[in-house]
């Protein structure tokens, strides 16, 4: 962190904090930047050629974070419907990244994981910024974190104009007659 971002946090740290203006200039100047931290991170080599996109992200988290589940705990969690999840799930079976097994206690139901051939792969992928959020969020008090999750999610729906009440950014907007 440069000197001068350095003194500027400090500042704020002591003072009330931006206004909103200068707060949404400032995550303007800094968003760009992360976003682009983020994709210069390196998809580890076994992984390149299988053209992951950013809702694979999302559903490889919950199963490496959290650990084998059914489709419909995914889909409750990616907040999608079960038959977006059973898709991509089907793409990333095919693509030998996800394992699906039968649920010993429901013979009906299937549990999804990581195959243990692409765990490693896929850890070392999701590893450096789950290192960063952490090493972002520790210091921050439970409810810090919340309100930044909350603001986070905020920012999300008021980015996606024409979106409110149709769901997540995944969904395909409806038909219109």
């Amino acid at each position: 962190m440069s000197t001068e971002r350095r003194a500027q946090g400090q500042a704020a740290a002591e003072g009330p904090g931006p206004d909103v203006d200068a707060a949404v200039r400032a995550l303007l100047l800094l968003m760009p930047r992360m976003v682009g931290r983020v994709k210069r991170l390196t998809v580890p080599e076994e992984l390149q050629s299988l053209a992951l996109a950013p809702r694979h992200l999302s559903l490889l988290s919950y199963l490496l974070f959290d650990g084998p589940m059914t489709v419909n705990d995914l889909a409750a969690r990616l907040e999608v419907a079960p038959t977006t999840v059973s898709l991509m799930i089907g793409e990333l079976s095919r693509k030998g990244i996800l394992e699906r097994r039968e649920d010993p206690s429901d013979r009906r139901r299937r549990i999804v994981s990581i195959s243990d051939a692409k765990r490693p792969a896929i850890d070392s992928w999701l590893a450096g910024g789950a290192t960063a959020w952490r090493r972002a969020l520790a210091p921050l008090t439970p409810d810090q974190r919340q309100l930044f999750i909350d603001t986070l999610r905020a920012y999300e729906e008021a980015a996606s104009p024409g979106l409110e009440g149709q769901g997540p950014p995944d969904h395909d907007p409806p038909d219109r007659p």
